[in-house]
Formats: structure tokens, sequence, C-alpha cells
């Protein structure tokens, strides 16, 4: 047979059988060039320019349903709500607004003016300090029957009752004794004396033209009278218009006026709604109002 009538195929299996062992194991595991042709296809495929793989497609996130919000007009009544409810809070134990009924705090308060009051210096046990401009309920009988009333409209009582509009029914004085202290008018320059130390009140004080700053309404004994010692849990107040405030003063028992009630004179520390702390309306004179300086030299009762 010659060459040329061989079957490739045989000569192929041939050279295979004269190859040593081990290359016939290697030609056996190397890939078929097709199959090495199809693997850099993909590898050149598979590697964008630049080197650096292709991140792997992330899948879509599971859609949630929107959540609905509540409609208008519900968030608008939960709004009116808490508001009402912080404003309860807020007058119950932290501040509240009032008014000024009449001219007996003049010149620093005038009537009408708008204040607040603030609660909180009274809390555990704290109470009103000589100096301090406080609101305190009636005792009963203290206020003219024009100062007792409350706002007529119904949106203003509404208001009132959440601490939202100033309120009347309430007295507004300086307290100028505490418990133990004995109240003397006056020395001879017309100074009211707290156990023996005169003040000094003429940045706060009016006379009007009197003789001293502790008359009383009437009776001979307009500026030499005595009060005290004011008992535990009250207070001796009076009004800085000196001559026109319906004070302690007013309710002092003395020799010449007799149709009083002994004791009646002080104030009890449950009445107190609070120390007043700013001149809010007008605007024109808002101040944050502060303890006359001369109160902290007074001293303790002995």
């Amino acid at each position: 047979m010659t060459s040329e009538d061989r079957d490739p195929e045989t000569d192929v299996e041939e050279s295979r059988s004269s190859l040593s062992p081990d290359a016939a194991a290697d030609t056996a595991d190397a890939p078929d060039a097709t199959e090495a042709s199809a693997a850099s296809d993909a590898s050149d495929a598979a590697v964008p320019y630049g080197g650096e793989e292709p991140a792997a497609e992330a899948a879509p996130a599971a859609r949630r349903p929107a959540r609905k919000g509540l409609p208008v007009w519900q968030e608008s009544i939960l709004l009116m709500v808490f508001a009402v409810v912080l404003a309860v809070v807020i007058k119950a134990f932290f501040v509240q607004a009032f008014y000024i009924p009449s001219e007996s705090m003049e010149p620093g308060l005038v009537k009408n003016d708008r204040i607040l009051v603030q609660k909180v210096s009274y809390w555990g046990g704290g109470s009103p300090q000589r100096g301090d401009v406080i609101v305190f309920k009636d005792p009963g009988g203290w206020l003219p029957a024009s100062e007792e009333g409350d706002p007529s409209g119904v949106l203003a009582k509404v208001l009132a009752k959440i601490g939202l509009y100033p309120t009347g029914g309430h007295l507004v004085k300086r307290v100028i004794g505490v418990a133990g202290d004995t109240i003397h008018c006056c020395d001879d320059q017309g100074r009211l004396e707290v156990n023996g130390h005169a003040l000094d009140e003429r940045s706060y004080a009016r006379v009007e033209g009197g003789d001293c700053y502790g008359p009383m309404p009437s009776g001979a004994s307009k500026c030499d009278w005595t009060a005290g010692p004011v008992p535990p849990g009250h207070v001796f107040v009076m009004g800085d218009n000196r001559n026109h405030s319906a004070d302690s003063t007013v309710h002092l028992c003395s020799d010449d006026v007799t149709d009083c009630v002994p004791g009646h004179e002080f104030v009890s520390t449950d009445l107190v709604v609070g120390r007043v702390f700013t001149l809010l309306w007008p605007f024109s004179r808002f101040e944050i109002l502060h303890r006359p300086a001369d109160f902290a030299d007074v001293p303790d009762p002995s």
C-alpha cells in the first residue's frame, strides 16, 4: 500500500501510539483547539476595557406598598388636641397669663398690662420671698366687684380655661414681709421697716405726695403702725402705688380702726398662684421683672 492510499486517521493513531506514555497523557489532557479558542473568546468578552470585572447585576428590590398618611382634617384635629393639652399642662405647672386690673401697681405695672406668672419658683416647698411681685386668689373681700369678673365671650372663656387668655379674679401685689417678719411704718424719713431694716423703695414705689411709703387708708395712724409677726404660711403684701392700693394695710387692725378681722391682713401662701416675671404687653414696655436688691439686706426675724 502506498502512502497516498493510507487512511489519515490511521496515521494519527500510529503517531499517538509511538509517543511516550507521558507525552500521550499530556496530549490527552490538552484542550482541543476549538475549546481553547472558545474559552479565550469568552474571557475576552467577560472583561471590559480597563480590566475591571462588571458588577453583578443587582436583583430588583421588592417594592413595599406606600404607607398612607392621615387625611389633612384628621391631622389638623390631632394637632389642635395636642396644642390644647400642652397649653393646659403649661398653665397648670409652669406659666399663666394675667392682666393688671387696676392702678395699684403703678408705676411699674399699669392697668390692663399683660403679665406672665411663673410657678416653678415655688415648687418643692418653695414660697414667696420678700420683694416678689405675686399673683394670688382673692382671700375674700379684697377685690371690688368691678375686678372680679372673668372674660365674657365664649371663645375668651375657653382660652382662659386653658391659659391662653388673661384672667381676672386675682390680685397682684408685692411681698413686703414673710413668716416671722415684723413690718413697721415708718422711720423719720417715711420709709417702711422690715425687722428693723429701712427699705429704699424709690425705684419702684409711688407715694404721690404722701408722707410715707406705708400709709393706711384712714385713721390717725396713717404713717404709724406695726404689723406682725407674720404667721407661718402667710405673707404681708402691698401695692407699689401706696395711696391707691387695696392691700394688707386696708385690712390691718389698729386702735382707731375697729371694723376689721385680726389676721385678715395676711395672705395665705396656699392662695399664691406664682411670681410675676415678665411684663409682656405692650411690647414697647416689655420687661423681665427682678426682685429689688434692697430686700436682700433685710435681716431674719429675731
